[in-house]
């Protein structure tokens, strides 16, 4: 955890953290949409998968910004 809150200084004193914040956000959204899709346009019995997405594409759009926030507390 340490490693990756000293990336996230590092991307901060660059002043990319916006940047950083919106690529994840738009891999999220990327990965809920196609969660959504599987889901929808397929006919599979197996739910994991399009669950996994989803659960992962929500995430990576909340916790950049919470690591963030953290790294500028520490």
């Amino acid at each position: 955890m340490d490693e990756a809150l000293e990336v996230l200084d590092v991307v901060a004193d660059a002043g990319l953290e916006g940047a950083v914040v919106w690529l994840f956000r738009l891999l999220g959204l990327l990965l809920v949409v196609a969660g959504l899709g599987v889901w929808l346009l397929t006919e599979s019995g197996v739910l994991l998968l399009p669950a996994l997405l989803i659960v992962a594409g929500v995430v990576l759009l909340v916790v950049p910004q919470v690591l963030l926030a953290v790294a500028e507390l520490a």
